[in-house]
């Protein structure tokens, strides 16, 4: 039904689709180096890997964005080093990241794995149907890959409330977006060792960076907060060998 709704709205959004494609800022990804260690004490990897969120735009450098702040947040929530990797591409979607992003995963597995994948396939007008083609194929690469890493994959953001998107164009990928995390949802559900983690928030301006579109450096921070408590809840629910 929401679907539906979608579709036979959409025509009426076009020219406002249109005119975000084409005067939408672009920003550049996050600086420094694409890895790095936080903490001290026992060792455990992370890899971050999917769309712009984990390329850190909207932060000044890399250890500021997700990956940075997930690691930051880690290492003190599990009293331990956590030696962090980011594998982002700026407006990566779900089949790019499958076909270009998976292939560079390094041969090491990591403990952990944070994901963030969908946006750019709402805001391409992929269909549901795709959508959960390529998050199942998505998941079922990355648990291949890493059989007993913890995977924690972020949901979709409120797009009803993203500054650069006019109304009712807002309105109608908030919509879409939620369509879309359920779906995710589901699909996470099916892998013992993946995490939803849901980034179900009343957006404000001061969370967005100057685009209106990607994070804050300020909402990094909160978002790192938020994988990593979710990673960190799985891992000591783990039981001990």
């Amino acid at each position: 039904m929401r679907s539906i709704i979608f579709w036979g709205l959409f025509p009426f959004i076009l020219p406002q689709a249109i005119y975000v494609r084409k005067t939408a800022p672009r920003f550049s990804a996050a600086a420094g180096p694409r890895k790095g260690t936080v903490g001290s004490g026992t060792n455990y990897n992370l890899i971050a890997i999917g769309d712009s969120i984990i390329a850190g735009v909207g932060a000044t450098t890399l250890a500021k964005a997700l990956v940075g702040q997930t690691a930051e947040k880690l290492s003190f929530l599990l009293d331990c080093k956590i030696t962090w990797e980011a594998i982002g591409s700026i407006g990566a979607v779900s089949n790019q990241i499958i076909e270009h992003l998976v292939p560079q995963l390094p041969e090491k597995q990591p403990d952990f794995m944070v994901v963030s994948a969908g946006v750019n396939d709402i805001t391409s007008l992929s269909s549901v149907s795709r959508w959960r083609q390529n998050i199942a194929r998505l998941l079922e690469a990355l648990c291949s890959y890493a059989p007993a890493a913890i995977i924690a994959v972020a949901g979709i953001p409120p797009l009803r409330g993203f500054p650069i998107l006019p109304q009712p164009m807002r309105a109608l990928f908030g919509i879409r977006g939620e369509t879309f995390d359920r779906i995710a949802r589901d699909e996470i559900s099916h892998h013992d060792n993946a995490i939803y983690v849901p980034l179900d928030f009343e957006p404000e301006p001061r969370m967005f960076s100057a685009d209106g579109f990607h994070p804050s450096q300020e909402s990094y921070q909160g978002f790192g907060e938020m994988m990593a408590a979710g990673i960190a809840e799985k891992f000591k629910a783990i039981p001990s060998e």
